[in-house]
């Protein structure tokens, strides 16, 4: 179902262009539980695209893949928490990304550590 909505939202595999569709699939897979699916709506909500950007909303959506255990939601965060200059926070968030694999973020955690954070 997420795959479905990402293929509407870009218009790929024949489908044509339909971000309400993609925003709806994406809605329907949340409500059944799929990480990815919290962490495509929070990017939807947090750059507006197929919906007006809200992004309490967006990082909801985010929470909820994180404690799904989806790395890249968590980085998110981590970007999030940083743009609000919560550095200690981010921090966390990027740490426990790494842990979980996600290369980019501990790249981010090792660029932390050297400025001292």
């Amino acid at each position: 179902m997420v795959l479905l909505a990402l293929y509407h939202s870009e218009g790929q595999n024949g489908l044509p262009v339909d971000k309400s569709k993609a925003f709806e699939l994406l809605q329907r897979a949340c409500e059944l539980g799929y990480a990815a699916a919290h962490y495509h709506l929070g990017i939807s909500y947090y750059n507006g695209v197929g919906v007006e950007q809200d992004k309490n909303k967006a990082v909801h959506h985010m929470q909820m893949a994180a404690m799904m255990g989806d790395v890249h939601a968590r980085h998110n965060l981590g970007i999030v928490e940083d743009e609000n200059e919560n550095f200690q926070r981010a921090m966390k968030h990027f740490m426990i990304a790494a842990k979980g694999g996600y290369e980019h973020s501990l790249y981010v955690v090792k660029l932390g550590f050297r400025s001292g954070h």
